[in-house]
């Protein structure tokens, strides 16, 4: 009964600092890296291709290319000639497409790590991934 009851505990302080992650290697993950006045530096893993795009807040399309990395995907954007507002940062890959907000002040620019909005393409969706507990 003691083993028990040890073994229970032990579980149970086990369960409660579990950390859960995705591990599909198919999904990217936007890292914001550096955001320096009006620059930002973001990173994309686990993708090689993804098409990015700037759209303003009434759905206006600012900026548009293909991006690709070898083992991801590095990118650094100036907003300088950026007017205050808000506006999203487009990642379309194989998988999915998702919005990034951009807030934009007049002295300092941040990108949202969340995704605003994921939208999985056909074949795809969030139910298709893996999830390992360490």
């Amino acid at each position: 009964m003691k083993k028990l009851l040890k073994s229970s505990v032990v579980a149970a302080i086990l369960f409660a600092g579990i950390n859960t992650y995705a591990i599909d290697g198919r999904d990217y993950v936007l890292h914001v890296i550096k955001e320096n006045g009006k620059e930002v530096t973001f990173g994309l893993n686990n993708t090689t291709k993804a098409n990015l795009s700037i759209y303003d807040q009434d759905g206006n399309l600012i900026y548009s290319e293909k991006a690709s990395g070898k083992h991801g995907i590095l990118k650094t954007f100036s907003f300088e000639e950026f007017p205050a507002g808000t506006y999203f940062l487009e990642i379309e890959d194989s998988v999915k497409t998702t919005k990034h907000e951009i807030t934009i002040t007049n002295n300092t620019t941040a990108l949202s790590a969340k995704a605003v909005s994921s939208v999985y393409k056909a074949g795809f969706s969030a139910e298709n991934t893996s999830v390992a507990v360490r």
